[in-house]
């Protein structure tokens, strides 16, 4: 593992992950991988019910050169203790901001999970075996899930607070040459300064907008509630 991304979503781990793989850093794994490989759902599920401790990580992330986003976010302390080598990113943004994009995605994603058609498809997945329930239970133990639990926590204020004292406390428990505080809108140059790698003769990719995010998300889990993946 050479590249280790701590941020909460919303914060441009999808550009970040599409920056390190032209970057030659990957594959970088995020959550997009989760929905792609579905057979990784119970072993990412393990290694959160463990808060990340005594997990062979190499096993987890196998094929894996960087990850980023949720859910190994959530486990950026054991994973930097695993990988000392790792280089650790930080991204993130204006937070104002990033909670007008977390109120229309990732919050309301929580809200449709915990209505009532959201709790029956779980409890029929549940009953079938299949991967949706395992998926609900393997995001609840994501970095975003873990720290906005509850809807006081998802309050404006609170929310920014917290997010602010994520921010302070990645600070405060990497070396400072070991980690990069990242801003997307930064482009190539600090990232390949801190990876020291060649700047790309290309734009900085911009993906994952909060219109798109809602557009594909309710389709991506909507197959795991008839798959059984091994």
């Amino acid at each position: 593992m050479r590249v280790i991304g701590t941020g909460f979503g919303r914060t441009g781990t999808l550009s970040l992950k599409t920056a390190l793989e032209r970057l030659g850093l990957g594959p970088c794994h995020h959550m997009v991988d989760v929905f792609r490989h579905p057979g990784r759902i119970r072993p990412l599920l393990e290694a959160g019910l463990r808060h990340g401790r005594d997990v062979n990580w190499d096993d987890v992330l196998i094929g894996y050169e960087s990850c980023v986003d949720g859910p190994t976010s959530a486990h950026w302390r054991a994973l930097a203790e695993y990988y000392p080598k790792a280089k650790i990113v930080l991204t993130v943004r204006d937070p104002e901001r990033w909670l007008d994009s977390m109120r229309g995605t990732l919050f309301m994603q929580r809200q449709r999970m915990n209505s009532l058609p959201g709790r029956a498809a779980v409890a029929l997945s549940s009953l079938l075996g299949t991967d949706l329930a395992a998926f609900v239970k393997m995001v609840d133990t994501t970095l975003d899930a873990r720290t906005f639990r509850t809807p006081a926590d998802r309050a404006p204020e609170r929310a920014i607070e917290l997010f602010r004292a994520h921010t302070a406390e990645v600070v405060a428990t990497i070396p400072a040459e070991r980690l990069l505080i990242f801003d997307a809108r930064e482009g190539w140059e600090p990232l390949c300064a801190f990876l020291e790698v060649p700047v790309p003769d290309e734009p900085f990719p911009r993906v994952n907008g909060g219109s798109e995010f809602t557009r594909t998300g309710r389709g991506r889990a909507a197959p795991l509630l008839l798959r059984r993946s091994g």
